[in-house]
Order: structure tokens, then C-alpha cells, then sequence
């Protein structure tokens, strides 16, 4: 599991769940690019893995835009010798229904998330590549991307995006014995911090205590110190053959989330028509599949009156 002498790039990486992320791989031994957008956030999440021991530089820019990219790879190559490790965690919010979404609103979250993610990890797959070096490529998405979820459009379609194109570097990158997988993180975060269904949960973390077993274990719900030991692990030459994969952590539970298969087939000789789907379409397919997450009804000890106007 030792990361000593490898250079990691972790993008959102002033707080949150990239802070983590960025702090396990430095405890870990690798010395550790930060980006976010603010530089004073920036500059304070590298003093905290300095003052712990670690090595750390900071980059503030917007992730998106090929020049940040560009400058990432710069700043591991021209700080620490090198590039090994790649973590792209950036992202933002503008949650609204489909019919009030503006143009802004998933322009924005799409190139964060989607744009963001795709152009730093051309930019270091290209270094890589040249560079024969083994890296290890992890993305961050969400069950939002797998599920769906009410009012995130764009959230949706971003996280959605960054598996498939993770499934797709596996394939692009194998021959260079670079390997890349998606993260699929349950964690408190700001985004949670407001839903009155993890408000127990909240509060336990708020007050530094443990946070209740109903989150912990039967919704794998936790604290971003809980997600980061997965990516500790798959930026190690430990996870060398896992590839391609999407993995979910969180609190006690770890999964392991399919690739979208064939549930149902059927055949009708001469194919489908319109009427003969009408009349067969339920027989052949079976149940549908469900959308969006389904979480379970909190225990009594755990409910909150919901917040009032």
C-alpha cells in the first residue's frame, strides 16, 4: 500500500471528500498536487498535509479548461520529479427540476464535472503514456449517476458520463499498464447537511461522535474519511489488476456496482410491431427496473421534525 516516492494530482481538493482524498494519499507517502478554486482553501489544505509531515503545492484554477489541465501536469512534473496518481474530484452543484433549469445551470455542472474530468485525465494519461509510467486514474461519481435523482439533471448526467468514459479509458489505457476507475462515494457532505433524512447523522458528525449504525451500516453512509482509504488503495500497486471498475464506499459497506447488462430478452420471428409490442411488451420484459435511490424508513430514535418555512 505504500505510496512513497509517487506524485499525485487531486482535483476539488481544498475540503470535502478531496481534502480526504488528497490527506490519505499523502499519509500514504505520495507527495500531492492541490487544486481548488480558491486559494486561500488551497493554500490551507496544503499546510495541513505539510504540518503533518507530507509534501504538497497547490494550483488554483477552475478545472475544465485544458490550460488547468495543463498546469496540473506541470506543477506534479516541475515540483516532484513526476506524475503517478490522478484524482478527479471537482465538481459543483445547481440543482433544480428539468422545467426550471437554465442553459447556465447544466452548462456549468457539465463542464465541471464531465469537461473537468475529461481534460485532466487527457492531459495525464498523455503524460503517462509518454512517460511509460504504470498510473494509477480514479474519477469520482456519485449513486446520483447511477440512479437518477429528483432535480439533478445535470448532476445525473455528469456522473453518468464519467463512468462510461472510466470503462472506456480501461479499455484505451490497459496496453500502457495505466488503470482507471470510478469511485462511488456515500459520504456527510454539504449537499447531505441539508436533507432532513441524514440530519441524526449530521449531528453525531457535527458533535465529533460516532455517527449512528442505521447509517453506517444499513445505508453505507459516512464520513469522507471512510471513502478515502478505497482511493488510497486503487492509486496502489496493490488494485494493478482493477481496472474499468465503478466501486461504492461508504460508511461500513463496500460495493461493487455492475456494468448495465441485458435483464430481459426476448425474440419474435420477424421482429417487433408496433401492435405485437402492445400486446407482448409486459410478458417479454418482466419487471421494469426501478430508478432513482430507495432508502429505508429511519427508526424512531433517529427521525427529525422536517424544517419549517
Amino acid at each position: 500500500m505504500s505510496l512513497t516516492g509517487k506524485v499525485a494530482i487531486v482535483t476539488g481538493s481544498g475540503r470535502g471528500l478531496g481534502l480526504a482524498y488528497a490527506q490519505e494519499l499523502a499519509r500514504q507517502g505520495a507527495a500531492v498536487v492541490i487544486n481548488d478554486v480558491d486559494v486561500a482553501t488551497a493554500d490551507a489544505a496544503v499546510k495541513s498535509i505539510v504540518d503533518a509531515g507530507g509534501r504538497a503545492v497547490a494550483v488554483a484554477a477552475p478545472v475544465g479548461p485544458t490550460a488547468t489541465a495543463d498546469a496540473l501536469v506541470a506543477a506534479a512534473v516541475e515540483s516532484f520529479g513526476r506524475l503517478d496518481i490522478l484524482v478527479t474530484n471537482a465538481g459543483v452543484l445547481r440543482d433544480t427540476v428539468l422545467w426550471k433549469m437554465s442553459d447556465d445551470d447544466f452548462d456549468t455542472v457539465i463542464g465541471v464535472h464531465l469537461r473537468g474530468t475529461f481534460t485532466v485525465v487527457r492531459a495525464a494519461a498523455t503524460y503517462m503514456r509518454q512517460n511509460e509510467i504504470p498510473g494509477r486514474i480514479i474519477c469520482i461519481g456519485s449513486p446520483t449517476g447511477q440512479r437518477g435523482n429528483f432535480g439533478q439533471t445535470n448532476y445525473a448526467a455528469a456522473k453518468a458520463g464519467i463512468v462510461g468514459m472510466v470503462r472506456t479509458w480501461a479499455l484505451e489505457l490497459k496496453k500502457a499498464g495505466i488503470t482507471v476507475n470510478a469511485v462511488i462515494p456515500v459520504a456527510a457532505t454539504a449537499m447531505t447537511a441539508t436533507v432532513p433524512y441524514f440530519a441524526a447523522a449530521v449531528e453525531a458528525e457535527a458533535a465529533g461522535g460516532p455517527m449512528p449504525a442505521f447509517f453506517r451500516h444499513d445505508l453505507g453512509f459516512g464520513t469522507s474519511d471512510d471513502v478515502a482509504p478505497l482511493v488510497a488503495y486503487l492509486a496502489s500497486g496493490a488494485a494493478a489488476g482493477v481496472t474499468g471498475q465503478a466501486i461504492g464506499i461508504g460508511g461500513d459497506r463496500l460495493q461493487l456496482w455492475s456494468h448495465p447488462e441485458p435483464v430481459a430478452t426476448a425474440y419474435r420471428e420477424g421482429g417487433w410491431t408496433s401492435e405485437a409490442l402492445r400486446d407482448g411488451f409486459a410478458e417479454a420484459v418482466g419487471e421494469l427496473q426501478s430508478v432513482g435511490e430507495r432508502f429505508p424508513a429511519l427508526p424512531a430514535d433517529l427521525q427529525r421534525p422536517a424544517p419549517t418555512a
